[in-house]
C-alpha cells in the first residue's frame, strides 16, 4: 500500500464504542462516520470537522481518501464489513471479538494478505495503564516466568438487558463469554501463550435470554501454565480483577475506572526469606486512555508496515476457546 498518502479514517458503527474510537483518531483525519441510523452518524460527524455522515459504509470504502477503517458494529457484521474493507485495500481496526467464529476470519486473512491490508483487533484492555505498567515491571524487575493467571470480570446488567442485541445470538454470537470473556482470554493468552487444553462451561442463571450470563474457564498451555477465568453479567457490583503469578512476584490489577473502581496495580515482590511480600501500589485515577493508545498503535502499524498485535491470529485463538466452551455447554449458535 502507498504509505506516502496521509491516513484518512472512516468509522463504521457509531454507537458508544464507535463514538469512543472516533474521538481517539488524530484531529482532522476522520473523513466518514457510517451507521445504519443516520442520526448517530450525524452526531459523530458534528464532532469532526469535514467528516461526512452516511448510512452506507460502502460510500467510505469507495473513497480514495479513506485509507483506514474502524469497525465497531454488532458482532454479527464485524467480519463481513472487515472483509469488504480489506478487499478495498483499507487497513482495519475491528472491535473485538472481530467475528462470531474463528472460521469467519480465514477469508479476511487471505484477502488481507492479497491486498496488503493490516488488521488490528480492538482488544483495548491491553492498553489500560495498569497493563502497560505491568509489562514494564515484567521487563525491569525480572519477575521470572508467569505460570498462573486468575481473572474475574463482571457487571450487573440493567433493566431490559436481556432484550438488548447482546442477548440475541443471531447478532451477538453468544452472551457474556463472547462479550467480556474474550477480553480475559486475550489478556491471559498475552501473558501465558497459546492454549493447548480448554475446559469449562457457560450457563444462564439469572437473565431471561438464550445466551450465557456466566462462564467459567480453565485454560492450559502445552507446558501446563494455567488461566482460571470467570465472567458474569450477574455480578451486581461491577468487578475487574486480574492476577498474574510469577516465580518471584505477583501482579494484581483491580478496577478499570468508572463504575469498576479506581484502576490499581499491586506489585507483590517475594523476599528471599519469603513471608509477607514487599508491596508497591500504583493507582491510575486519570481516566481511560486505552482507546487513544490503541489507535496510536494502529497508526504506528500503518506507518511502519508492521503486523498488528493483537491481530487475526490472536482473534482466532480467542474465538476457538469461545467455540469450545459453547459447544461443550450446549449453546447452539446460529
Amino acid at each position: 500500500m502507498d504509505q506516502s498518502k496521509p491516513i484518512g479514517f472512516a468509522v463504521v458503527g457509531c454507537g458508544l464504542i464507535g463514538q469512543r474510537r472516533a474521538a481517539a483518531v488524530p484531529p482532522g483525519t476522520l473523513l466518514y462516520a457510517c451507521d445504519l441510523d443516520l442520526s448517530r452518524a450525524e452526531q459523530v460527524g458534528r464532532q469532526h470537522q469535514g467528516c461526512i455522515p452516511t448510512d452506507r459504509f460502502e460510500q467510505a470504502l469507495e473513497s480514495k481518501e479513506v485509507t483506514a477503517v474502524i469497525v465497531s458494529t454488532v458482532n454479527s457484521v464485524l467480519a463481513p464489513i472487515t472483509l469488504a474493507a480489506v478487499k478495498s485495500g483499507k487497513d482495519v481496526l475491528v472491535e473485538k471479538p472481530a467475528a462470531i467464529r474463528a472460521a469467519d476470519l480465514e477469508e479476511i486473512e487471505k484477502n488481507a494478505n492479497l491486498s496488503g491490508s493490516l488488521v488490528r483487533i480492538g482488544y483495548n484492555h491491553r492498553y489500560h495503564p495498569s497493563f502497560l505498567k505491568a509489562r514494564e515491571l515484567i521487563v525491569q524487575e525480572q519477575l521470572g516466568d508467569p505460570f498462573l493467571v486468575r481473572g474475574r470480570y463482571g457487571h450487573g446488567g440493567r433493566r431490559g438487558y436481556d432484550r438488548e442485541w447482546r442477548a440475541d445470538p443471531k447478532l451477538s454470537g453468544g452472551g457474556e463469554l463472547i462479550d467480556q470473556g474474550v477480553h480475559l482470554i486475550d489478556l491471559a493468552g498475552s501473558f501465558l501463550g497459546e492454549w493447548a487444553q480448554v475446559d469449562g462451561h457457560a450457563s444462564t442463571y439469572y437473565w431471561d435470554m438464550p445466551v450465557d450470563d456466566n462462564a467459567f474457564l480453565n485454560l492450559r498451555t502445552a507446558d501446563g501454565r494455567t488461566a482460571w477465568l470467570h465472567v458474569s453479567c450477574s455480578e451486581w457490583k461491577n468487578l475487574f480483577c486480574f492476577e498474574i503469578y510469577f516465580r518471584h512476584a505477583k501482579l494484581q490489577i483491580d478496577g478499570l475506572g468508572g463504575s469498576y473502581g479506581t484502576e490499581r496495580l499491586s506489585y507483590y515482590r517475594m523476599l528471599p526469606e519469603m513471608g509477607p511480600p514487599e508491596t508497591t501500589i500504583f493507582e491510575f485515577p486519570r481516566g481511560d486512555q486505552s482507546w487513544a493508545h490503541e489507535v496510536k498503535e494502529f497508526v504506528t502499524d500503518i506507518e511502519q508496515q508492521r503486523q498488528p498485535r493483537p491481530g487475526i491470529a490472536e482473534a482466532k485463538s480467542v474465538l476457538r476457546v469461545v467455540e469450545t466452551i459453547y459447544s461443550t455447554s450446549g449453546f447452539g449458535r446460529s
